[in-house]
Formats: C-alpha cells, structure tokens, sequence
C-alpha cells in the first residue's frame, strides 16, 4: 500500500461487504458471520472512515424491537469508540420471501405498504445515526416474464413511494438524499430501472427530484455492456451523483463484486481521474464517500477478508497517484490538445447565432473541406490511450 489510508480519504464499506459469509447460488457459507462491533474496529484499524448497512445486516428479518434495539446501540457505542461515521444506509427489500416478487412494484399491494413500513423505519434510523444518502437497490423490482407485470404501472407505484418518502423526509426538515442503485438483473431476470440513463428518466417524473440521485456501481452498469466511467460522468453532469458503488467486474456476466480494480483497470483508472479531477480540464468533481460495494471471495478465510478490505483502498490510491502523474506529465497535455480534448468544451455556436448567420457562413458548408478527414486530421486518440496506459503500469 502507497500509504495507509486515514478519515480524510473517505473510504467506506457495506457491513454486507465485510460481513459476507461467501454463501452462493450453489454453495453454503465459508466463514463465519460477524459481530458488527468487531467490524467496526477492523475498518478503523486499516483506515476506512464509515460503514453502510442495510436494516438486516444489523439485526435479522423480524427481530423485535428490543433485539434491534441492542444492535443499534452496540453498533453506536462502536462508532463512538472508533471515531467512525454511518454516511449512507439502505433497506433490505429482497431477501425475505415476502419480497419474492419485490417491495415498492409487487404485485400484492399489502407487500407495498408493508415495503414502505420497513423504508420508514431504516430512514428514521439512519436519521438517528447522521447519515446523508439513503440508497434504493431495487433487485426485486422486476420480473423474469414479460406477462407478469405491468411495467407502466409498476414504476408509478415506484414513483409513489418515493415521493412519499420524499414528503416524509422534507416534512421533517432531514438532512437526508435518496440515492437510487441501477442494475440491469440479477436476482430477477429483468429489474426496473437497469442503467444510469433509465434511472435519471425516472427521477425526472418525481414529485422532488432534488430529493433523489444516483448511486452507480461499477459492476451495474458493466454487466449491462456500458462505460461505468461515462455513466458516472453523465451522473456529474446532471449533479446526480449523491454516492458511489466501487467494485471490479469482468465482462457481461453475474454480478461478480471483486476488489475494485480487479476488474477492466483501464476504466478504473479513467474513473478515479473523473473522481478526483472532474474532468480532462477540471470542474466540478465528487466529494462524497468512496464507498466499496464488493464481496470478499468465500476461497478466503476472515484474514482474506481484511487483506481484501484493503486492497480496495490501496488500489484507489495507487490509481490516485498514477491518475495525478497523468496530469501533470507534458506530453499528455499535448496529447491533449492534439486530440483536441479541450475543444469540446467550447460553444459550437457563437453567442447569438441565428440559423441564417449559419446558412451564410461559407466556411461551414461551401468553402469546408470534408474530404481532408480522409487519409488525414487524425485525432490521435491511440497515443492518448498509450500515454495512460504507460502511466497505469509504470516507467518502462
């Protein structure tokens, strides 16, 4: 590791993450489960910062309130000694049978307002214990048969309980953001809102949209065939990047959740250049948490575990330092303005042009020579791409 992470790099991770037990479709567990204070005080001592959870990973489906009492004052005593935040939590809205055909989009409307009943009390939670984003996995919100829902009617009742929640939230004067986790499949076979792109659709219907972002994750968007970097740029765009998932994934297949940059290293390292610098010429860039949504292998026992943890981090910051070198090295600057990176930020039009302003300029249409593009006015992308691939793997 580069340097041992503190606070200030703002690192955290799911107690999902941690705590997962290496069960899978076909195999049982290979560790042990563990204590959410003993979690507490490992991600402290490798340096993380915070630590997001769902409602059961803290306490089991059904508990009663003095069990899920107990939990969360050991998980606040925990914090206290540890100096460690909780900057997002989440609600577990499909592992129980009751959620066999989702939460807010089931088909049995009873399922619905009992989804919003247990929303509400992980909100008010985390509420409780100062968190910032609430993110909205919706893994059973879809189906797997195309006649057995109603997909216009399924994202009204998404959009009903969101501005309901919304309404709950403003009622209240919370400082709390809805973050909403985009997934193509898996569990269902299609899910609601799969991308980036359908997901902002979305919130553009809400009642607050202000209320409600993004939280991508890298292996999401890949397991759909997309540019995890560009879907995040386009999240910034849009100011919609409340929180981040960080993970590895290798391809279109199941959600592998690998130590982030495992995975296409070439996309990890143009995202962290987008993370921390906002763009090839700077602008707005994410100050939010760095937040690892990955599973630590079930080959691994609880040792695996912790190197795991941290070779997320180091890998971030050995990407941080390569991303920073990229951009102060010369030639990539040139290589830049070769590729004419920076020009796209310029107008395409001049202020005040009018479509005959256009019509009349010669030079756009009559007197433009497009047949120069032929055989030449390369935009000398390649060398670009071997510029950051040099600097990704090191000085020869």
């Amino acid at each position: 590791m580069t340097h041992k992470p503190t606070v200030d790099d703002r690192f955290s991770f799911g107690l999902w993450t941690i705590g997962y037990s290496g069960i899978d479709t076909f195999g049982s567990p290979t560790r042990a489960p563990m204590d959410v204070v003993h979690v507490v005080e490992k991600l402290a001592e490798i340096g993380a910062y915070g630590l997001s959870f769902h409602d059961d990973d803290l306490f089991a489906f059904g508990s009663s309130d003095s069990v899920r009492r107990g939990q969360i004052d050991r998980l606040k005593q925990a914090l206290a000694d540890t100096g460690l935040i909780v900057p997002m939590v989440t609600t577990n809205l499909f592992s129980a049978p009751v959620f066999k055909d989702g939460g807010f989009t089931s088909n049995d409307r009873s399922v619905r307002r009992f989804a919003i009943r247990k929303v509400l009390r992980q909100l008010e939670l985390g509420v409780e214990l100062g968190a910032k984003t609430f993110v909205m996995w919706g893994g059973r919100e879809g189906a797997e048969y195309d006649s057995a829902k109603n997909v216009r009617a399924a994202l009204e009742r998404y959009r009903e309980a969101v501005d309901f929640l919304g309404d709950y939230v403003l009622s209240q004067g919370w400082d709390i953001r809805f973050a909403i986790e985009p997934k193509p499949n898996e569990p269902r076979g299609d899910i609601l809102l799969p991308t980036v792109g359908h997901a902002l659709a979305f919130i553009n219907s809400l009642a607050h949209p202000e209320l409600v972002g993004l939280n991508p994750e890298v292996g999401h968007e890949q397991m759909a065939g997309l540019n995890y970097a560009a879907g995040v740029a386009q999240a910034l765009y849009h100011d919609k990047l409340f929180h981040i998932d960080l993970n590895g994934q290798r391809g279109i297949k199941f959600d592998q959740d690998l130590v982030f940059g495992h995975g296409d290293l070439h996309n990890a390292f143009a995202l962290v250049d987008l993370l921390e610098n906002g763009g090839p010429n700077g602008g707005p860039a994410y100050v939010g948490p760095r937040h690892f949504d990955y599973k630590p292998s079930r080959t691994e026992d609880e040792s695996g575990v912790w190197e795991s943890a941290a070779a997320n981090m180091s890998n971030y910051m050995m990407l941080q330092e390569r991303v920073k070198a990229f951009r102060a090295d010369p030639e990539v600057q040139s290589a830049l303005r070769s590729a004419k990176v920076f020009e796209i930020e310029e107008s395409t039009l001049s202020p005040g042009e009018t479509v005959d302003d256009l019509k009349s300029d010669r030079s756009l249409w009559e007197d433009f020579d497009s047949q120069a593009f032929f055989d030449g006015n390369g935009f000398g992308f390649v060398r670009l791409q071997q510029l950051a691939t040099e600097h990704l793997l090191g000085e020869w």
